[in-house]
């Protein structure tokens, strides 16, 4: 993959707490975001011209076979519109793996650690965005993931969906979040959440004002 000026993995919840119509409000929401022209041009705004950009959905932890994080969205390298569409049209299509099940937050963020550390090119950036409706309740714990994350280079930011647990963007601030510049937003539920991950994205590439 050529040069980009960030590689953005999206890990997001798809825990037991996100029902079947949340679930295409979110991977729906995400896909409207690429599709948005100012996060386009965000996105292609830095010396390289362009982001990559992957998606996973975790649940439960490495023990659990069926709710192990999976790869939802290779990293694909968008560069301009037609990069964009075919960003969102892999995640408007992607099958919801792993199994409904707990909350496995450190999981999910050791395994987006992962994944960037075998982004294969080069990145100015490296950024990990969780995005999630509850606490950790399985498996490693989330802080010292985020630690790793940080000593690596990687920052952690999030989004937090406030209609399971009203006080999880605390939780996000304290536990998940963390590198230079690092930052959590949240939004009331999941028919907020297209335009709060287009206005987060906005903010983590950098590359434009928030609208």
């Amino acid at each position: 993959m050529d040069p980009v000026d960030l590689a953005l993995c999206l890990a997001v919840d798809v825990s037991a707490s996100v029902d079947f119509d949340e679930f295409g409000l979110m991977v729906g929401g995400y896909a409207t975001a690429f599709r948005d022209g100012s996060v386009v041009a965000a996105a292609t705004a830095g010396p390289a011209g362009a982001i990559a950009v992957a998606m996973l959905f975790w649940s439960g932890g490495a023990d659990d076979p069926r709710g192990r994080p999976a790869v939802a969205v290779p990293w694909l390298r968008l560069a301009d519109a037609a990069g964009a569409a075919a960003l969102a049209d892999a995640i408007d299509g992607a099958p919801r793996l792993p199994q409904p099940g707990p909350t496995a937050l450190g999981e999910g963020m050791a395994a987006g650690l992962a994944l960037l550390g075998a982004f294969p090119g080069r990145a100015r950036r490296l950024v990990l965005d969780v995005s999630g409706d509850g606490r950790h309740n399985h498996g490693r714990p989330p802080g010292p993931v985020r630690d790793l994350a940080v000593a690596a280079g990687i920052r952690v930011n999030a989004l937090a969906v406030l209609n399971e647990e009203p006080d999880l963007l605390d939780h996000y601030r304290a536990e998940v979040i963390g590198g230079p510049g690092a930052f959590a937003m949240d939004c009331p539920d999941y028919v907020a959440f297209a335009e709060a991950i287009r206005r987060k994205l906005l903010r983590e590439v950098g590359g434009a004002l928030v609208a």
